[in-house]
């Protein structure tokens, strides 16, 4: 008997990256003026039937959102958090937020490591970004969140996240399962899984900061700070995972410091 043998001609289909669509048409088409929908005819019947159809509501409440200044001109701040344990898997019957507290065992069996599961270090993060002086007086112009698995998050200065680790999960799965987050009670996206790369949505007239343990650059954040020029704007990329250290090419400079004292300078 012959042995059998694969058609020549035939390969893989590469696997397409996942995020919200309508970010790709209003980053590329936002100075295109928008034409007019045309007309269809259409009969009485059709039209009595459309007129009887419900408006289709959001399946996600939606977050509220904070107030924040946002009347100014200065340059400003943006985070990008990279390598961020934000994995979602099917436990049980419902899909989770994978966590090495919650779900040590489902790891364990799956030949995970627990320790590279830890979600609360970007809820941290997110957190103490969105609460400093630096959003409140309206410097922070945008905050994005690098996923271990590649996912590219975008999460807007005035968005209200939740407060707590167990809502924040939730949100979490809802945010990777359906691409984006609506505010509560409006159309605005407060959170959306953009395409990659980051670089793209940075502006030209910036400063990049990397920030490690194992850099030897330990500075002073006030310091270093002042030494920038004032109509720069600056870019912290920070790692919010448990062990390892980031090592991305858009980096321009990498300084040990504190995320706290980061997130806390004297922008006002």
């Amino acid at each position: 008997m012959g042995r059998a043998y694969k058609m020549k001609g035939q390969k893989r289909k590469k696997k397409e990256e996942k995020y919200d669509k309508g970010e790709e048409f209003e980053q590329f088409e936002e100075n295109v003026t928008p034409q007019p929908p045309k007309k269809v005819k259409t009969d009485d019947a059709a039209s009595d039937k459309e007129e009887k159809l419900e408006p289709v509501t959001d399946e996600l409440p939606g977050i509220p959102i904070v107030t924040v200044d946002t009347n100014t001109n200065k340059p400003g701040v943006i985070f990008i958090l990279e390598k961020a344990s934000l994995e979602i898997a099917k436990v049980g019957k419902t899909y989770q937020l994978l966590s090495s507290d919650e779900h040590a065992n489902y790891l364990v069996r799956n030949k995970r490591n627990p320790a590279d599961y830890r979600p609360d270090i970007a809820f941290q993060a997110i957190q103490t970004i969105l609460d400093s002086r630096v959003n409140k007086c309206g410097r922070l112009k945008a905050l994005y969140v690098r996923t271990q698995q590649g996912l590219l998050l975008h999460i807007k200065p005035h968005a209200r996240m939740p407060r707590t680790y167990k809502r924040f999960s939730g949100l979490m799965v809802q945010l990777l399962q359906k691409l984006h987050i609506t505010a509560a009670g409006k159309g605005e996206k407060l959170l959306r899984v953009i395409k990659n790369p980051v670089t793209q949505y940075l502006p030209i007239n910036c400063r990049k900061i990397g920030f490690s343990h194992s850099s030897e650059k330990l500075v002073d954040m006030y310091e270093y700070v002042g030494t920038i020029n004032n109509e720069l704007d600056l870019v912290f990329v920070v790692g919010a995972m448990a062990h390892g250290k980031i090592d991305e090419d858009y980096v321009e400079d990498y300084l040990s410091s504190k995320l706290i004292s980061i997130a806390n300078i004297y922008f006002t």
